[in-house]
């Protein structure tokens, strides 16, 4: 049994396409593009739901390890794209962060509900006297 293990390992690892296939250099980015996927999702939901501290943290720790992914030896491309799109992704966030509760995206959100809602009232209002006037 062993030398069939043996032979199978030989075999995976003379093709080369197959040996990075088989190879955590491969599989540890693509378990981790987990995280840019959630955080570029996360660039649709509402500010109000970012938390700053991690925002940051995660800018820290992407700009870190895109550094380290060509640090090593063969450098490793596809954790550099990883941690390039999860950079981008929480840059976003920042900006969305700071905008909404620094630079007065609140108010501006507030405002906009407010216009929305008036808008809607004054539908209500002029369906009504439509409704009135075709009487």
């Amino acid at each position: 049994m062993a030398a069939f293990i043996k032979a199978i390992n030989a075999k995976i690892r003379s093709n080369p396409t197959v040996s990075y296939i088989c190879s955590t250099h491969f599989w540890g980015p693509v378990s981790n593009f987990g995280i840019p996927v959630a955080a570029v999702m996360d660039t649709q939901k509402s500010p109000d739901l970012i938390s700053g501290q991690m925002t940051g943290a995660l800018v820290i720790y992407s700009a870190t390890f895109m550094r380290y992914s060509l640090a090593v030896t063969p450098a490793n491309y596809l954790l550099f794209g990883c941690h390039f799109i999860n950079e981008c992704a929480q840059l976003t966030q920042g900006y969305r962060y700071l905008d909404y509760h620094h630079w007065g995206g609140k108010e501006k959100l507030a405002l906009q509900e407010g216009v929305d809602a008036a808008k809607e009232k004054i539908q209500e209002v002029g369906d009504k006297v439509k409704e009135v006037v075709s009487k």
